[in-house]
């Protein structure tokens, strides 16, 4: 079973989808090898942590769909990837879909930002007009090939045109094809059940440390109805953090031993992406070489 019909499976299953960030293939491996049905190509981290940008929209779709191609040799569970406005107008967004799909994705979500984007964390937001949106949606929707590929769409009106817009957005996103909506920065656990008894249709929780939304755990948010919960900046905070305060204790004194209790090997760090697997394969395909001539 490819990705796109397992996910698409998933999505009709009880029980929440808990899908951590991955900013690069090792955390996606690391995060499968913990257990977690999904992974979630953030956008945010991808910039942060390949480019060195913030959250602004500087990177570019290729650059995204190289990403996420790299993250889907290396995992086999579905990877729902951060797809941003679609980079453009409306032949834009239909490319962007054609080369998630090409990169192995089972899933992406558009928005309805306004371009340059900016994280949806950010204040001084701006969306486009919902019918422009839903422009978008029907592009992107006649774009895909593989009609279990999914498209979650995104509005970020909540915090730029009110509650009543958002809703009326939502309603006319999913008239437009919208599989799953994902209405970013919600302030309350009471607007977030408000959503779910609102819409039929899948929903994703955004749960961002430091962020504008209420930390609502996996159970209770599986509760209220939502059906998929991404976590885009945890292990990229965690990196920010764990790695600076090594290189204090670094400069400070000049060695990292006493550090080496909460560290990895470098062997454990090579048997994470597979050493002893690749080791095998050689030797084997070595030795099946190894005849006469």
């Amino acid at each position: 079973m490819n990705v796109t019909t397992a996910f698409r499976q998933r999505l009709g299953q009880p029980g929440i989808i808990v899908a951590p960030g991955a900013y690069d293939c090792l955390t996606a491996t690391i995060i499968e090898q913990a257990g977690f049905p999904a992974v979630y190509m953030t956008g945010a981290g991808m910039s942060v942590a390949r480019l060195g940008y913030p959250d602004l929209a500087l990177a570019t779709m290729s650059e995204m769909t190289a990403h996420a191609g790299a993250m889907a040799e290396v995992v086999s569970v579905p990877i729902i990837a951060d797809a941003d406005t679609g980079y453009g107008g409306m032949l834009n967004i239909q490319r962007t879909i054609r080369q998630y799909q090409r990169a192995g994705v089972a899933a992406v979500h558009i928005e309805d930002q306004d371009f340059p984007k900016r994280c949806g964390h950010l204040d001084n937001k701006r969306v486009i007009p919902p019918d422009e949106m839903c422009g978008k949606i029907r592009a992107a929707v006649d774009a895909r090939t593989d009609p279990d590929f999914t498209i979650i769409v995104r509005t970020d009106a909540l915090a730029v045109t009110g509650w009543d817009d958002t809703m009326r957005r939502c309603d006319d996103y999913i008239r437009a094809g919208a599989d799953a909506l994902f209405i970013e920065a919600l302030r309350s656990p009471e607007e977030a059940r408000k959503v779910a008894d609102t819409f039929d249709v899948p929903l994703l929780y955004n749960f961002v440390e430091s962020g504008k939304s209420p930390l609502i755990p996996a159970p209770e948010l599986e509760q209220m109805g939502f059906k998929m919960v991404i976590f885009p900046a945890s292990a990229l905070m965690a990196a920010c953090s764990v790695v600076a305060n090594l290189m204090r204790h670094l400069k400070t004194h000049g060695t990292t031993e006493q550090l080496m209790p909460g560290m990895s090997s470098l062997a454990e760090a090579f048997e994470t992406v597979g050493l002893s697997q690749m080791l095998a394969a050689d030797s084997r395909y070595s030795g099946a070489s190894g005849g006469s001539a």
